[in-house]
């Protein structure tokens, strides 16, 4: 009697074949990792604030940063800031965000065109009635002469009008077949695919071309982008538009591309978050990598692991050693990327008592338990599965990140590398 493969078993879906696009040298598509872009929120035209924001964005891990180009000061700037970041060493790819006019700065501002790694198209404002393919072919044919890719962006909150329309009044013909709501979906779907195929035929390669549809509720980011998937190979660009605040807007945006990435589909995505007043803009870069990395589809920084605390563990030591250890990691990532390759695959429990502690630290590369409510005072260290030594004292904490950068070196460094090719 044949049994099913219990589920467990089961692997992702396999990743959607699209073309890839090279975005300054960062392969989106094709087969690639899923890359993590991240965007602005400085005035372009500010030279010093935008260079520091991307450079910390970059720092945090961000693979392509897109900035607003939005007026003759802002185009401008683009190519002073290029050239600031690169005497920086952040060569990270620069796409141009462009509504409206982006064909005039474009055309008038050939070192912003130059500059840019990418330009983004938004098909719904592009242009209006007799001047929209025109003013959205002068775009495509700038980024044929500059040899750059685009991203052409559609958004619900600026669809193009005039096809939905068109979609509502057939819809009305055939009697009501869709609601409103799948209108506006097959709207954005179609909005793109029309624009993909007239900056085909303008003369873009498709390995020139990357497509998004934003909208900002999860759902109908899960239905526009599997409709997407379906009837393209572009490259797409994930993200869901408007998320929000806080808790809220971590939790739509890494529901709806959970889903999405488990499917395969998905070749780069922004997690874009309303930042906090006063907030870090690199959250967003942290969150798309742990939502990645969470999935088992790339790794970023090394995990550690805590448990969420109970009657047992009633001392905060944990919660602090365990934010402490990953603040450390995270914070010296940019130099370990370099200096130990492979670190991001590394594994740190933080456990706080006595009951699950020990037997989830050996699961780790390294790991300590800590004692609970009432325990003996001594943390057992686990390196490699294996005990090695018992910590105690009020110096538990400090010594154990000392353990934590000393396995680092000595499994990552050079000189390890060096005895291993030896041997």
């Amino acid at each position: 009697m044949a049994t099913e493969t219990p589920s467990y078993f089961s692997h992702p879906f396999d990743r959607r074949s699209s073309v890839g696009v090279d975005v300054g040298g960062v392969m989106v598509g094709g087969g690639a990792p899923v890359v993590v872009q991240s965007m602005t929120n400085t005035d372009t035209a500010d030279v010093d604030a935008t260079v520091a924001q991307v450079a910390a964005l970059h720092r945090a891990g961000s693979e392509i940063v897109r900035i607003t180009v939005d007026r003759d000061e802002s185009a401008a700037a683009v190519p002073k800031i290029r050239e600031r970041l690169d005497r920086l060493g952040h060569d990270v790819p620069l796409v141009g965000d462009f509504h409206y006019i982006g064909h005039k700065l474009l055309a008038d501002h050939p070192a912003c065109a130059e500059a840019l790694a990418k330009y983004r198209i938004n098909p719904g404002n592009v242009g209006f009635k007799d001047r929209r393919d025109k003013q959205f072919a002068d775009i495509v044919e700038m980024a044929i002469r500059n040899d750059k890719p685009v991203r052409i962006g559609v958004n619900w909150g600026s669809l193009d009008q005039e096809l939905l329309t068109v979609l509502m009044d057939r819809n009305q013909a055939e009697g009501f077949k869709l609601t409103a709501q799948q209108v506006m979906r097959e709207a954005i779907v179609q909005s793109a695919l029309i624009s993909a195929t007239l900056a085909e035929e303008i003369g873009l390669p498709r390995s020139k071309i990357i497509l998004s549809a934003k909208v900002s509720q999860v759902q109908d980011l899960i239905a526009v982008y599997t409709e997407l998937a379906k009837r393209s190979d572009h490259a797409l660009h994930l993200g869901l538009t408007e998320a929000g605040m806080g808790t809220k807007g971590v939790v739509a945006s890494s529901a709806a591309m959970g889903i999405l990435l488990q499917q395969g589909i998905g070749d780069t995505i922004r997690i874009s978050l309303t930042p906090e007043p006063g907030g870090d803009r690199t959250r967003e870069v942290q969150v798309s990598q742990e939502l990645l990395q969470t999935m088992g589809f790339r790794q970023f920084v090394p995990v550690v692991a805590a448990c969420p605390g109970c009657g047992r563990t009633t001392s905060t030591v944990f919660q602090e050693l365990a934010q402490a250890i990953q603040n450390d990691l995270r914070a010296n990532m940019p130099v370990w990327r370099e200096k130990y390759p492979g670190v991001e695959a590394l594994q740190v429990a933080v456990m706080g008592c006595i009951v699950n502690g020990p037997g989830e630290s050996k699961h780790a590369d390294i790991g300590i338990s800590l004692p609970g409510t009432g325990e003996t005072p001594s943390a057992p260290v686990f390196i490699d599965g294996k005990k090695v030594t018992t910590l105690r004292g009020p110096g538990i904490a400090r010594d154990f990140q000392k353990m934590v950068a000393d396995y680092i070196e000595n499994r990552f460094g050079a000189d390890r590398k060096e005895q291993v090719s030896a041997g």
